[in-house]
């Protein structure tokens, strides 16, 4: 029997906030929540949770997540608090310190995660910022070793904007040694400084790869992960990004090129015809709702480490 593992860092802001052996630990553990061979209770922690950015996955996972571990949330929704007409975020932390057991924040930039952790005394965890996704690092790499049964020998190819989910499945991939390739236009690139990141912990500096075509990104890949082209805030952009997109859409011709057990990840919201297409999206090779599931799973694994 696994229990929960007492964590290194206390709060969850960045992929890199775990070591690899805590990283493979938590999936255990969310392996086994998730098959029903362990029950942890969590009695009266409260999780607040702040979005300042919508949400359907994210929220109704941790929501899920804590009622399952005995828990309870609380929508801290800055449009009927004092968060959103501008109190400190110092002060808000301290107080919601009196209050919460922790905190699960979506927000845009992740200088303001870093600050509520500042104030806060307990753990915060990041539900997505504008540089990082890493709670959706933790399902994704799930689901592909439900499929693959380890890391070894794997390559994932992400086709899209190098954006926040780009960057986790970088820093996650780095941790436990996948390779992980980068299909995206130029311009486009995944945040620099994460990369550098990544070379620097990873064993092999040939493990991540960004290229400018989706063809060659997708051969041999035994993961083939998409997310939207604009995502939330960059509406003003769509119509531009639609364009420099073009040709980045998976499809039946990049799934020719993947290995023969290649599967196909997507986070959601999906926009059929564009990042991927309705065929490819419910075919066989679909993982996509096993993902969606296993971020409740891993965050029940992570609160557990977390508050135990």
């Amino acid at each position: 029997m696994l229990n929960p593992i007492k964590l290194v860092n206390k709060n969850f802001l960045s992929s890199l906030d775990m070591s690899s052996e805590e990283v493979i630990q938590i999936l255990e553990l969310a392996k086994k929540i998730k098959n029903k061979d362990i029950s942890i209770e969590l009695k009266n922690k409260v999780l607040g949770l702040i979005f300042d950015k919508s949400s359907t996955r994210t929220r109704v996972s941790f929501q899920v997540a804590m009622s399952r571990l005995g828990g309870t949330t609380i929508d801290l929704n800055p449009n009927t608090s004092q968060i959103g007409r501008g109190e400190p975020i110092k002060d808000t932390a301290r107080v919601l310190s009196r209050y919460c057991d922790a905190l699960a924040i979506r927000t845009f930039n992740q200088t303001d995660l870093e600050e509520y952790s500042k104030w806060f005394s307990k753990p915060v965890i990041n539900a997505l910022t504008d540089l990082e996704h890493p709670c959706q690092a933790l399902a994704d790499y799930m689901t592909i070793q439900e499929e693959f049964k380890n890391f070894k020998n794997l390559v994932i190819t992400f086709i899209g904007d190098g954006n926040n989910v780009a960057n986790s499945l970088i820093l996650c991939g780095a941790l436990l040694g996948v390779e992980v390739r980068i299909a995206c236009p130029k311009g486009y690139e995944p945040n620099s400084l994460v990369m550098k990141k990544a070379y620097e912990i990873s064993e092999r500096k040939d493990l991540l790869k960004v290229l400018h075509d989706p063809i060659k990104a997708a051969s041999g890949a035994k993961v083939l992960y998409t997310d939207v082209w604009s995502s939330m805030g960059e509406e003003n952009f769509k119509e531009e990004k639609d364009k420099d997109f073009n040709g980045f859409t998976i499809n039946n011709g990049l799934i020719d090129r993947a290995d023969t057990d290649a599967i196909i990840l997507h986070c959601l919201p999906a926009y059929r015809s564009k990042e991927i297409t309705d065929e490819v999206f419910e075919s066989k090779k679909s993982r996509i709702f096993d993902q969606a599931e296993n971020r409740m799973h891993v965050q029940q694994a992570l609160l557990s480490c977390l508050l135990s």
